[in-house]
């Protein structure tokens, strides 16, 4: 059995690179949760959702990537926590307007809880998307 760090690390990989919920779905309770302080992902509750919202966000911004600045596995609470920087830049067809060719950086921090070896909750703190 694989360790929760080397289960939220594929997970990361696969979520933040967009390869959507059919892909990260193998890491995670079938029901598993997610919430976010940041206004782009109010209405995201699933990590379901989540995952598929990364995946249409890399179609909008086919350029973006992510730095991890650190990751650490916390045992005694069963959770892992990345943080990373997202950048990207607005060029892709898709959306709610037409590409802008506005650039972004964000840093956010995101924490997977474990049951088990699954991933059951996930939260993430997202500095505010800036658009230059």
């Amino acid at each position: 059995m694989a360790s929760i760090t080397e289960t939220a690390n594929d997970f990361f990989a696969a979520c933040e690179t967009g390869k959507g919920w059919e892909v990260c779905k193998t890491y995670c309770a079938q029901n598993a949760t997610f919430a976010a302080q940041a206004e782009p992902l109010v209405g995201i509750k699933t990590l379901a959702q989540y995952a598929d919202w990364m995946k249409g966000l890399m179609t909008i911004m086919p350029d973006g990537s992510y730095e991890v600045k650190s990751f650490a596995t916390d045992t005694e609470r069963n959770n892992v926590a990345a943080y990373a920087v997202f950048s990207g830049t607005h060029t892709g067809p898709g959306g709610p307007c037409e590409p802008t060719g506005k650039k972004t950086t964000s840093d956010y921090v995101y924490v997977m809880q474990f049951t088990d070896d699954k991933i059951w909750h996930s939260g993430m703190a997202l500095k505010e998307l800036g658009w230059a």
